[in-house]
Formats: C-alpha cells, sequence, structure tokens
C-alpha cells in the first residue's frame, strides 16, 4: 500500500541525510538491528511518517519516548516544522549521534536522560517499540495524549489512557499506531 506524504524536495534532503548518517554510525554503534536500506526505510521512516500525518493540525510540543535512532521524532520533526520535538533518550552514546542527524533541524532539541527524570509537560508523547512496562511510570504524567507505534499487543488499561481502535500500519503484519488520551479522573 502507498501512503503519500507530500514531503518538499527539503524534507526528503533531511531524511536522506539521516539515513546516510544512521548507516555509515549503525557500522559500529548498533542504533538499530535492521542494517538493510530498504526495510530501514519501510520500518523506521514511512512508520514515523504515518504516525506523524495523524497528528492533530497546529504547533505541538512532542515528546519522543525512548527516541534511538531517532523514530518517531526525527521523521515526525521533519515532516511537521510547525512542532517543537524533544528526542528524550537515555543511552549516551545514542544521544550524541541524534545531536549530530538533528543539528540543522531548528524544532529538534535532545535530553539525553531517562524519561522518568524529564520535568517537563508536553502536548503529546510518541514512542516506538518501547514496552508498555517502561511506559507505565511517566506516560500520562509527560503528556495528555499519545500515540504508540507498536506490535500486535495493544496497551494495558494501567497506562492511564483510554485508547481509540488500533490503526494497521500499511507495511508489514502486527505493526500498530495506538492513540489514546488520558482518562479524566472523576470530580470529588
Amino acid at each position: 500500500m502507498f501512503v503519500d506524504f507530500s514531503l518538499t524536495a527539503e524534507q526528503e534532503a533531511a531524511l536522506g541525510a539521516h539515513l546516510e548518517l544512521l548507516m555509515r554510525w549503525n557500522q559500529k554503534l548498533n542504533l538499530t538491528s535492521i542494517r538493510n536500506r530498504e526495510e530501514a526505510i519501510e520500518r523506521h521512516y514511512c512508520e514515523s511518517l504515518f504516525l506523524g500525518s495523524r497528528l492533530p493540525a497546529g504547533a505541538l510540543r512532542i515528546a519522543d519516548v525512548g527516541s534511538g535512532a531517532g523514530f518517531p521524532g526525527f521523521p515526525v520533526a521533519v515532516l511537521r516544522p510547525d512542532c517543537s520535538v524533544t528526542l528524550i533518550e537515555s543511552h549516551q552514546r545514542k544521544a550524541v549521534f541524534l545531536r549530530e542527524a538533528s543539528r540543522a533541524l531548528l524544532n529538534v532539541r535532545v535530553l539525553a536522560k531517562r524519561a522518568e527524570d524529564v520535568d517537563e509537560r508536553f502536548d503529546w508523547v510518541i514512542s516506538r517499540a518501547v514496552s508498555y512496562v517502561d511506559l507505565a511510570s511517566f506516560l500520562k504524567r509527560l503528556a495528555p495524549n499519545a500515540d504508540l507505534l507498536t506490535g500486535g499487543e495493544g496497551p494495558p488499561e494501567g497506562l492511564g489512557f483510554e485508547w481509540e481502535a488500533p490503526v494497521a500500519l500499511p507495511w508489514g503484519n502486527q505493526r500498530f499506531l495506538w492513540t489514546g488520551q488520558t482518562i479524566a479522573s472523576p470530580a470529588a
């Protein structure tokens, strides 16, 4: 299935430069287990752009938790220059890569710390391949909205979010986008 993200030449160049840097750094740093260029484009870039295309219009403060090599946050920042994207990555060497990769993007900043230690509030949290157990302690505190790129298993009730029906990703099997909003606390 083809999904049109309508990228400008500058956006395509930014994503291409990120891919080239990723391929070089991945030889020594193990940023991602996917080494094949076509698979990286499909699994990392296309899935991230799909998520970014489904975010609501307008300027948002977005936190990408467990950004790793910059997914989904880097492509989202390229697609949505109106949004401010914070890439949160606790592994220092990966954070160095993220800083290098995002130097030209004015709407990106990198926080080299654990998400549990981030004392900010965002409009939206996005994440890819981070376990629900890891997200449970901070997801609701960071933002009232979340988009999670996951495999087949849906988010548990304990996250404090009400989840919409999952959207199957156009690539591969058992890949989904889950969108949720915090569950309002009952009035006392």
